[in-house]
């Protein structure tokens, strides 16, 4: 039986590379998008064209009064287009980037970051756990500015820390039910992430890649592949665990 994974912010960046390695590892999948459906349209043709089957449903996940909503909508969508009342992937990737100095964050940045980053995947995941099989696994992304700091992401960093310390409480309370939790921390990737800042600014991606010990920027897809590799059968006794994929980031 195909495995089906949920990922939140499937439509670009990383998310979309998650997909996309994942459908070629055969599973299905399930995508959310905030806005732009066209992009998740153009990711479920790619998933759709490896074979995979695949749906994208809307999501702010910063609106966790909508979660119950979309629980319901998972639910009906499940045995209507993959024949199956259950899910067996929940990765937690949607974000956003905010740069300001610690002194100049504003409430509302803060607010924001805390919403979508840390909120939204505790309740959303919580919201999901009547439809994640047992045996599951659930991803949580982080940040490697949760290890080291960079001035300008002291709130956003503040928030993947919390991330990090909820994997590891729900991997002690959904171990019972044989579901294993992990956190992937990636570096700096070229992506539209933060306004594409370290993918568009010439000085910034050379500072990057000479604080990485393999020498360069990280791609979407380095980090794509990672969490296909962590959600493979071959990595099923990981558990609890953050795993850094940043090339050796600030070492």
């Amino acid at each position: 039986m195909r495995k089906i994974a949920l990922i939140t912010g499937g439509s670009r960046g990383l998310g979309k590379h998650t997909a996309l390695a994942l459908a070629a590892q055969g599973c299905d999948l399930i995508l959310t998008y905030q806005q732009n459906r066209a992009a998740a349209d153009e990711v479920l043709a790619a998933v759709r064209a490896s074979g995979a089957q695949a749906v994208a449903l809307p999501l702010d996940v910063g609106r966790s009064q909508d979660f119950a909503a979309f629980a319901t909508r998972v639910a009906e969508v499940l045995p209507q287009q993959f024949g199956r009342t259950q899910f067996d992937f929940l990765v937690n990737n949607a974000g956003i980037g905010i740069h300001a100095a610690f002194a100049d964050t504003s409430e509302a940045q803060f607010d924001q970051l805390m919403q979508i980053h840390l909120k939204g995947p505790f309740f959303l995941t919580q919201a999901l756990l009547p439809l994640l099989a047992d045996g599951g696994r659930i991803v949580n992304l982080s940040s490697g500015l949760a290890r080291f700091a960079l001035p300008g992401f002291a709130a956003y960093a503040m928030m993947k820390g919390g991330i990090e310390v909820m994997t590891r409480y729900l991997a002690k309370e959904l171990g019972a039910r044989g579901i294993a939790v992990n956190t992937v921390a990636p570096g700096a990737i070229a992506t539209d992430f933060g306004n594409g800042s370290v993918r568009d600014n010439p000085e910034l991606n050379r500072f990057v890649a000479s604080q990485t010990a393999l020498g360069r920027v990280g791609e979407a897809d380095d980090i794509g592949g990672a969490i296909a590799a962590l959600l493979s059968d071959g990595s099923r006794w990981v558990n609890a665990q953050r795993i850094e994929v940043s090339g050796g980031m600030m070492l």
